[in-house]
């Protein structure tokens, strides 16, 4: 499956446990136990009526700056298979390599089925824990194109936990479409806050989609599909918050929720 962006999708987190090779691995459990939480998450974000899943190695913690370790990057391949494998047919399947390997994230995607890529760090640059973080969009577009991968969908973070941007937002969001990038993410803990960045991006760019990445909630979402285009939704479907087992119950209790809040939508967008 493919992301819809004018269905406004809400897209899962698959937040796997802590991969060979990285300092923790090995504190929630063997291999097999990372890989099929991961599996079961997927198939819950199913089973719930979401409609994407996004698969990100957040529980690593620490992360090398720019290319993951090989062994990592076959882990997460590994991982990616298995979740597309269960729940691809009625799932977009998204690949994150934090901290910020973009062609292993496509490569990943490209080769397993998965449909997108979350880029932390794609234009501009950022200063994170790991160090400094510099977007490289001329290579990561031409690798894209290099190994055949452009139905890959590219979704540019701008503002959010991964990205503090340097540039104006409306700046950022107009060098992304120029750039052919095929959505924008930004996150900020202030509903408020989130929404102006939504206002400034639309204001900017008016064709490009907005996808919130984070801080998402039922009782904030449908004011934020009223000017977004989709939305990154984690701790909410998790039990125990973010990292935790995706619960079905959780998901399926949130989509009925934004569905009721259709008419609320409307009338702010209106």
């Amino acid at each position: 499956m493919s992301l819809d962006f004018s269905a406004s999708p809400i897209i899962g987190m698959v937040h796997i446990g802590p991969l060979p090779g990285t300092p923790y691995f090995g504190a929630k459990g063997d291999y097999a136990a990372v890989r099929a939480k991961a599996i079961a998450d997927a198939l819950a974000l199913a089973e719930g009526g979401a409609q994407g899943a996004l698969v990100q190695n957040r529980d690593d913690r620490v992360f090398s700056n720019g290319s993951a370790d090989p062994v990592v990057v076959a882990a997460f391949a590994d991982i990616t298979q298995a979740v597309v494998d269960a729940a691809g047919d009625r799932l977009a399947v998204g690949v994150q390599v934090l901290r910020n390997d973009l062609r292993a994230s496509i490569a990943i995607a490209h080769i397993c089925g998965g449909s997108f890529v979350r880029c932390g760090v794609l234009l501009g640059s950022t200063q994170t824990i790991s160090g400094r973080v510099d977007g490289d969009p001329y290579g990561v577009l031409h690798y894209r194109r290099q190994i055949g991968a452009e139905k890959v969908r590219l979704i540019a973070e701008i503002g959010s936990m991964h990205f503090r941007a340097e540039q104006s937002l409306g700046d950022l969001a107009q060098s992304a479409a120029f750039a052919g990038v095929d959505a924008v993410g930004i996150a900020h803990p202030d509903m408020e806050t989130g929404l102006d960045w939504v206002a400034q991006i639309k204001a900017a760019a008016p064709a490009m989609p907005v996808v919130i990445g984070g801080y998402t909630n039922a009782g904030n979402i449908a004011r934020y599909l009223a000017a977004a285009d989709g939305a990154f939704v984690g701790g909410a479907f998790e039990d125990g918050g973010r990292g935790g087992a995706v619960n079905a119950e959780r998901v399926k209790l949130f989509m009925k929720a934004l569905q009721r809040k259709d008419a609320e939508m409307q009338r702010y967008k209106e």
